[in-house]
């Protein structure tokens, strides 16, 4: 199946899904993201695959939602979208197969998320990693409440989604958020060793505990996934958002009001 906005390349057991907007570092747009839940969905379904490897073209990884497209006038804070966003999150979530997540240059917001989304993560020394919602006056989505929660726990996620901190790879690692930090020039090898090791692993047992995992954590991903549907429309209406908006299309800082 082709998409307009990803590439996506079998090898026998493992597929490759490359983020394909490199002109747009990577932004997630409206055709991204159904994109992303096409493909997951249909990549469900075929049973030769046990591993996948999520990746981006060009000079990172994902910059997020669309943010300039958002500015312009773009809806990309709706029902219809956050649903789309559900579907894929949910998708990818219950891949029968092991996601091994390749982050190089940046990801962040909604990019953060699907990477913080996959079993493991690899991350370059220079990469800038952030769930950075919070420098427009929105919160998470794509399910970044619950992968924060997973990672560091309630506390440290919460002030982490609150300071929108940007991480190079080895703080990313200190805090476990990701899983290696390669060397800046060594993040092919490195994901190569960590795939060609899954490859030689007994993956139908790996992915059998994954399902068991992820079964009895699927109704709250679901609930989060709707928490941050509504409260994600409800921010896209506050004055502290239009003016995140501004300011960043300005470059400069914003000047909140809490309102």
């Amino acid at each position: 199946m082709q998409y307009e906005t990803l590439v996506v390349e079998k090898q026998e057991r493992k597929v490759t899904v490359t983020l394909n907007r490199p002109e747009a570092v990577n932004a997630m747009n409206a055709q991204m993201l159904e994109d992303l839940a096409n493909c997951f969905e249909e990549l469900a379904k075929d049973s030769s695959l046990q591993l996948l490897v999520l990746c981006g073209a060009g000079r990172v990884f994902s910059a997020g939602g669309d943010v300039r497209a958002m500015a312009a006038g773009g809806d990309l804070i709706s029902p219809t979208i956050m649903e789309t966003i559900k579907r894929l999150v949910l998708a990818f979530y219950h891949l029968p197969m092991v996601t091994v997540g390749v982050v190089h240059g940046a990801a962040a917001g909604l990019g953060f998320s699907l990477a913080l989304a996959c079993d493991v993560v690899i991350a370059e020394q220079s990469a800038k990693l952030a769930m950075n919602f919070i420098g427009i006056a929105l919160i998470p989505d794509g399910g970044g409440h619950f992968f924060m929660k997973q990672r560091v726990g309630p506390v440290k996620a919460k002030q982490m989604i609150w300071q929108g901190e940007v991480l190079n790879g080895e703080e990313a690692l200190a805090y476990g958020l990701i899983d290696y930090n390669a060397e800046d020039g060594t993040l092919d090898a490195v994901a190569d060793q960590v795939v060609g090791k899954f490859l030689g692993a007994p993956l139908l047992a790996m992915i059998e505990s994954k399902a068991i995992l992820h079964r009895a954590t699927s109704a709250e991903l679901a609930a989060v996934l709707d928490a941050e549907a509504d409260g994600q429309i409800r921010m896209h209406h506050t004055d502290d958002h239009a003016e995140g908006l501004r300011a960043f299309l300005g470059k400069r800082t914003p000047q909140f009001n809490g309102q």
